[in-house]
């Protein structure tokens, strides 16, 4: 008889236990972002371009500069606290835009960043950075030459190449996108050589695909895509990639995205640039892109946010918080839902 109620004593402590284990570990699902509130984070940004956030939560941001090679990288706190770390890098007004540096890259203390015009990939180590002297004059930092390994491959009638995004894959290899070449090439991890992973073909009307933003979700790299001049409405796709290097359409329909990033439940956010007016533009309505037309969409093109000024990067911090950098008005913002 006592062994028996042993048992039943402890079948019924087991089954408690697991009771309450499954209580305590269930958690409610975080939903998919349907609107954002907007509060100003930092301003005064000389046409910046890229962001990322460290394992501290400071921020690094690329600077175009004003077009008369001063482009450079600054680190802002969590508190909104601006420091000029590198300087000095090459930048050039281009039918009145500021090109040069581009996107950047965060990975357990090791920043990579990236220069269109001149085609390198800078390597930085953040620690020893804000130990020495700032700021640091570019041409001390280790470089790699990416335009030239591009030439070798004339992937476009104008052999163009623009190093202007990157991601870091499953394999640990990075994963450049080239906006110019319409590519995607691939870093060796050990050995640091390049290899063409992936090519775009031409979209409507036999335009530049012009890919832009890549991030990994987990199973494939998903893509954004600008499009080339005229940038026509809904010319645009979000592409993905498989780790063979396949790429197909995902999603049509879209117009000048210029990043992506992933909410908690690995879902594309995309960033729409800005609407782009054609010359002539008519009297107070001159050709380009028209400032405070940009906007966050989701994967199936729904707006959750209008009103930015030529957005170029969005960032996630933590599950229901991602930041947005815009070149237009120099600017980050915080968006929660």
């Amino acid at each position: 008889m006592k062994k028996h109620l042993l048992l039943f004593l402890a079948f019924t402590l087991m089954a408690t236990m697991v009771v309450l284990d499954a209580c305590t570990d269930h958690t409610e699902p975080i939903p998919e972002p349907t609107q954002f509130s907007v509060s100003p984070f930092v301003g005064g940004l000389r046409a910046p371009i890229g962001m990322v956030i460290d394992d501290q939560g400071r921020f690094w941001v690329t600077e175009g500069g004003t077009g008369k090679h001063d482009g450079s990288l600054v680190m802002i706190t969590p508190q909104g606290v601006k420091t000029t770390v590198v300087t000095n890098f090459s930048s050039i007004i281009n039918q009145g835009n500021v090109e040069g540096i581009s996107h950047l890259y965060y990975d357990n203390g090791t920043l990579y960043l990236l220069h269109g015009v001149d085609g390198l990939l800078y390597t930085i180590n953040t620690a020893s950075l804000l130990a020495g002297s700032l700021p640091l004059h570019k041409d001390h930092l280790p470089s790699e030459n990416i335009r030239a390994f591009v030439a070798t491959k004339n992937l476009t009638f104008d052999n163009n190449s623009n190093a202007f995004a990157l991601t870091k894959g499953p394999d640990g290899h990075l994963y450049i996108v080239d906006a110019g070449a319409n590519a995607v090439i691939r870093r060796n991890k050990d050995t640091h050589a390049l290899e063409i992973f992936t090519t775009f073909p031409p979209v409507v009307g036999n335009r530049d695909p012009v890919p832009t933003g890549i991030v990994f979700d987990g199973a494939n790299f998903l893509l954004s895509s600008l499009t080339g001049f005229p940038f026509l409405p809904g010319t645009a796709n979000l592409y993905q990639v498989n780790t063979s290097g396949v790429m197909v359409p995902l999603k049509s329909g879209f117009t000048t995205l210029t990043h992506i990033t992933l909410t908690v439940n690995n879902k594309p956010l995309l960033l729409h640039y800005a609407d782009f007016t054609m010359p002539p533009g008519g009297p107070g309505n001159p050709p380009g892109f028209k400032a405070n037309t940009g906007s966050v969409l989701n994967g199936d093109g729904m707006v959750l946010l209008n009103g930015l000024d030529r957005p170029t990067d969005i960032k996630r911090h933590g599950d229901r918080t991602f930041y947005v950098l815009s070149l237009g008005d120099g600017t980050i913002k915080k968006l929660e839902y």
